[in-house]
């Protein structure tokens, strides 16, 4: 885009401003620039630039948040008339417009130099209709964010567009922008973080050190093509720290239900069936998983079931196929009584020939053309991989479109629908200047009179966020005894309030892109993308051979999300595509079976997960120095900061891969903890006990029919269930005759010998499965210590009013070749059984004795 950069010059105080001891209000006298800086909360700062041609547009992001530092600790600094710094609690700040724009620096007390701060003669920029912020760059650092940004997860010295697009098929390492917009960038140190945040909608472009001048030196540089700068930085000791305070400020993840962490089916060649009916082949695809022992808890039915029945046979959502599916309603009771729910894929756009496309067009539920003062139409998607026809996306800005949208929502949840798919919600639109309707009451539009209704200044993603929300309230409504369960290709971090669940889009079959989507599920989880995950087995390109197929399954199984969906499009097949099953190669069907029903036993840790997430934003996958920030080679082993090929699962499983056929050991990094200098890792696959020091590269055993590399970090313990399918308790519904949740074992990983007196404590938490907000969650403590012969378990309960699990009893496990006694509460737990895996596996009351054994 052209470059028109104005730098305002010769800033003073607003005279007008009513500044406190930890804000600051300024005003140049060319072109009336204003700049704010302003302290929120301990760890909370607000930055504005802005002139009468560049405001900020009324409907952001995120919400400003009252300000609160009741119990700082405030310290002020030297500060002259061109001049001002204070301190809340750890941070320093310093603002300076002696020499021209003003110069922010933070950073923590006692350190050298400051993680943040503008860089001279430059700062704040007024360029064209829009804005450029720049910040000097931290060479040798690690810069994470970004929403979804192709591998791998160290952002520095690369160079961002800050949009979303439907990237079909893409490159994981190199195309970009994939499907989010969220510009949340955090910069990590082992002395400290910063996150920036913008809560505008406009697209723009993020330089990440990737820009460099003689004169000007390394920098970084946020453009924003439209209005002003509206920038939240949020100061932490870690990561964590960062991540929690930027939840504080967007939102906590939401809860998806429990039966969404099961095996989630797909393939767009079901729904898009003839003959035989698509309706008739999704029910023979479920009496397969039957035949196959394969569980299944909720299928992705494609937009097929959209398509008209007569030319042009384009999808047009809303409406239902009647010659694939004769009674909708008939069956989906059908498929629900074999145990699967239905996820419904609905896009945001009509194409010309919909049946209701006048009726929109009437109601003002389009955007406006203003070359042509009528509805904006563009090259839609509409049947195979590369087709197109006319049409025009919904606005819904609109109250006519919101409304329309909300209303088909509700009627596909009083059909039977179980999930919204939100797909195709980038709005990759063509024209900044189509203008945006703004009558939804649900925009805030708060002194929007001189804003103007452009969608570039508004921006197209707030669209996505608005879809969001309506799909939300809609399903709330029809269901309002369930969490609304939103899916969604798109997101910002608004988007996140309504949508609690994402993936990483139209991915490619490879071993490459398998390895990349590791990164991306790091970086994901940084911005709050939660309930994340891939296309198992890609979701275009060529069909992953039998080894490919098995490795990315043993991968998925440890993400949050575990869904095979795939388009296999070619030039013979175009429109229906080829599909990915669990049973396709004769040879793999038992190895992939039984990792799948090794995902099913996980779902009470991966739920225990996402229920910790949704109350301290913490991702249920982590970067492997997430809590050990203190290890050196963290930092400085590329391999490690990629994020490719190892991360954690929780506290409790350090996570790797194999990422080329043929290969049967992977190297391994343990990360070290000073704090705890006899850290120990547990492998998981190894029958003969293998301890590992922490501190050290490792390569370890993992054959293809075997599994990646999984270590357990010694002195944790996971939760775990049955290898099906199962009722959770908050269900009332049962029309598969699913059994009960009501079998708990914990895995328990202890050191070899005597704790010497230490005791391990491991927290998980459960709820009933199904409640929409506000969660009521339960918290389980288990504690344990071991002597050389004997583990000593003792079990805490703090559940909340009304919530009983169903399980009563506790089975604990411990590793491969572990032959010590097993006492419960003071109790000695019952041998029961030595699994496959050569795990003994021992039963006892999780009710506590009247007087318990204190361990």
């Amino acid at each position: 885009m052209p470059q028109l950069e104005i730098v305002p010059l010769d800033f003073k105080v607003q005279p007008t401003a009513k500044d406190s001891d930890t804000s600051i209000h300024l005003q140049s006298s060319q072109g009336e620039y204003n700049f704010s800086f302003e302290s929120l909360r301990p760890g909370l700062f607000r930055t504005t630039f802005t002139s009468p041609k560049h405001l900020l547009p009324p409907h952001r992001a995120a919400p400003l948040p009252s300000k609160d530092l009741h119990g700082a600790n405030i310290q002020h600094g030297s500060s002259t008339a061109t001049t001002k710094s204070f301190q809340v609690d750890e941070v320093t700040a310093s603002i300076d417009w002696t020499t021209g724009p003003p110069l922010l620096a933070l950073g923590f007390a006692g350190q050298d130099a400051p993680i943040h701060s503008d860089l001279p003669h430059r700062a704040y920029v007024a360029d064209g209709m829009g804005i450029a912020h720049y910040t000097r760059y931290n060479k040798g650092t690690l810069h994470v964010g970004l929403g979804e940004k192709a591998a791998p997860m160290d952002l520095s010295n690369r160079h961002f567009v800050l949009s979303a697009t439907d990237s079909f098929g893409y490159d994981v390492y190199r195309t970009d922008p994939l499907y989010k917009f969220i510009p949340l960038l955090i910069n990590a140190t082992p002395q400290g973080c910063v996150g920036i945040f913008s809560s505008s909608h406009a697209r723009g472009s993020y330089s990440v050190g990737s820009e460099m001048d003689g004169m000007w030196g390394r920098f970084k540089v946020f453009r924003q093509e439209y209005g002003g700068l509206e920038e939240y930085i949020i100061m932490g000791a870690t990561i964590k720290d960062v991540v929690r305070i930027y939840a504080d400020l967007v939102g906590y993840p939401l809860l998806v239900p429990r039966w969404a962490f099961g095996y989630i089916a797909g393939g767009m060649k079901y729904s898009m069936l003839d003959e035989p009916r698509a309706s008739d082949a999704l029910i023979e695809f479920a009496s397969k998983m039957k035949k196959y022992d394969i569980p299944c808890s909720g299928f992705q039915m494609s937009s097929g079931y959209t398509v008209a029945e007569t030319e042009p046979k384009t999808r047009n959502v809303f409406t239902w196929n009647r010659h694939r599916f004769p009674d909708p309603k008939g069956f989906m009771d059908a498929f629900h009584r074999e145990g699967i729910r239905l996820i419904a894929n609905v896009k945001p756009y009509v194409l010309a020939n919909h049946p209701e496309y006048p009726k929109l067009k009437a109601a003002g539920a389009l955007f406006t053309d203003p070359v042509t003062n009528d509805s904006a139409q563009a090259r839609l998607w509409s049947a195979g991989g590369g087709e197109s026809g006319v049409g025009g996306h919904i606005d819904f800005t609109s109250e006519a479109g919101y409304r329309w949208w909300y209303e088909g929502i509700r009627d596909l949840k009083r059909v039977g629908i179980d999930c919204i798919w939100n797909d195709n919600n980038e709005y990759t639109i063509p024209n900044d200047q189509w203008r945006c309707a703004l009558t939804e009451p649900s925009v805030n539009q708060n002194g929007s009179s001189n804003c103007g209704q452009e969608v570039g200044f508004w921006g197209r993603s707030l669209n996505t966020e608005l879809m969001g929300k309506s799909s939300y309230e809609a399903t709330l409504e029809a269901e309002p005894d369930q969490r609304p369960f939103i899916l969604t290709r798109s997101a910002t971090a608004g988007t996140l309030r309504y949508c609690a669940s994402a993936w990483s889009g139209d991915n490619v079959t490879s071993w490459e892109g398998m390895k990349g989507a590791n990164a991306l599920s790091l970086g994901a989880g940084m911005c709050l993308m939660q309930c994340y995950g891939h296309d198992i087995g890609g979701f275009e390109g060529p069909q992953p051979t039998p080894e490919l197929l098995v490795r990315w399954c043993q991968q998925g199984i440890y993400s949050s999300r575990f869904a095979i969906n795939c388009f296999k499009t070619s030039p013979e097949n175009n429109s229906v595509g080829d599909v990915i099953e669990p049973w396709m190669y004769e040879e793999t069907t038992s190895l992939v079976r039984d990792i799948i029903k090794r995902r099913y036993e996980l779902i009470p840790y991966l739920y225990s997960l996402a229920l910790d997430s949704h109350l301290t934003a913490t991702p249920p996958q982590r970067w492997v120095g997430w809590g050990y920030e203190q290890d050196v080679e963290l930092w400085t082993n590329r391999v490690l900061t990629d994020g490719e090929t190892q991360y954690w699962l929780g506290d409790s499983l350090l996570v790797g891969g194999v990422f080329e056929p043929g290969a049967s050991t992977a190297k391994v990094y343990l990360p070290k903890n000073p704090s705890d200098p006899e850290l120990q890792f547990l492998d998981l696959n190894n029958a003969h006990q293998t301890y590992y020091n922490a501190g050290q590269w490792i390569e370890v055993s993992a054959k293809w029919n075997k599994s990646i590399p999984v270590l357990a970090k010694v002195g944790t313990a996971i939760p775990v269930g049955r290898p099906e399918q199962t009722l959770c308790v908050g269900e009332k519904s049962n029309p598969a005759s699913l059994p009960l949740d009501d079998y708990r074992a914990v895995e328990i990983f202890p050191p070899k010998g005597s704790s010497n007196g230490k005791v391990f404590t491991t927290k998980w938490y459960e709820d009933d499965g199904i409640s929409p907000p506000p969660a009521s969650i339960s918290t389980f403590e288990l504690r344990y210590a071991t002597t050389e012969d004997a583990v000593e378990v003792e079990l805490e309960k703090k559940l909340q009013p009304g919530f009983e699990p169903a399980w009563k009893d506790l089975v604990l496990i411990l590793p491969a070749g572990d032959k010590r006694a097993v006492k419960l509460n003071g109790q000695s737990a019952e041998y029961i059984k030595t699994d496959g895996k050569g795990r003994a596996h021992s039963q006892g009351s999780s009710r506590a004795p009247k007087e318990k054994t204190k361990i």
